[in-house]
């Protein structure tokens, strides 16, 4: 399958159907199976330029000619619109480059200050299992953010990681809460690509220009918005922890 699989707008009713956080989000490679790159690019990277080296890798992971990988970028301010993207959730059209990403998902931003991790791993030798990787992803960072004393949460009718926010007015008599990390997926003969973005210190104001994953009444946050001065590379070091946890060894 080609997929890009959209956040859901409802909460699932089917009894049969767990919900994600009770899920067994171990999403380790068949025995035997070579470890998978973990790969750091150095400055900014262009937003094409990351599309067109994804689409080949995930082809020669396909075919065998490649090893699977994880792909830590920066890029510069853009943003990029998922296959559910709504035209009306572009508030401001001529800020940045506005890019097709064919993922799944809306709009979201990328920028200077935000980890961008590209996966591009083989379902097949894993849990051809959309739902599982999604939230097998959403472990990922929830400890990976653990790891700075950040309590990342699911929610099930939203895709991504969240933080409570005390420290905000409640919302609906509901304690405020921000999104810290973005998830967007594609999936090709069951290679993934494109990832998940964790906010360590972008500048915020740039979500403005859209409607973050299609959200209006929550909030965006960042490590160091919370407080944390958290630099990329100490982020860097709990992603690869947190990774070789959820999905097993790195080379």
């Amino acid at each position: 399958p080609d997929r890009g699989p959209r956040a859901p707008r409802k909460r699932r009713t089917d009894a049969a159907m767990p919900a994600r956080d009770q899920l067994e989000t171990a999403f380790l490679p068949l025995p035997g199976s070579a470890p998978a790159e973990w790969r750091i690019e150095p400055g900014l990277t262009a937003y094409p330029e990351a599309l067109a080296f994804m689409e080949a890798r995930a082809e020669a992971i396909r075919t065998d000619a490649a090893a699977e990988l994880v792909w830590l970028v920066e890029h510069p301010p853009l943003y990029t619109a998922g296959t559910s993207a709504r035209r009306q959730d572009l508030i401001e059209p001529d800020r940045f480059p506005v890019f097709a990403a064919g993922r799944g998902g809306e709009y979201t931003y990328h920028g200077p200050g935000q980890r961008v991790a590209y996966v591009m791993l083989d379902l097949k030798r894993r849990r051809e299992d959309v739902r599982l990787f999604v939230a097998s992803l959403e472990e990922w960072i929830i400890r990976t953010l653990a790891r700075f004393n950040v309590r990342g949460e699911r929610r099930e009718d939203r895709v991504g990681v969240w933080v409570v926010r005390p420290d905000k007015p409640p919302l609906h008599g509901r304690p405020a809460e921000d999104k810290i990390a973005a998830i967007g997926i594609r999936l090709r003969k069951w290679v993934s690509f494109h990832g998940i973005a964790i906010n360590v210190e972008p500048d915020l104001a740039h979500y403005g220009g859209i409607v973050p994953c299609g959200i209006s009444e929550h909030g965006v946050t960042s490590l160091v918005d919370l407080g944390l001065p958290v630099t990329m590379a100490d982020l860097d070091i709990a992603l690869k922890a947190a990774f070789e946890e959820v999905f097993g060894p790195l080379s």
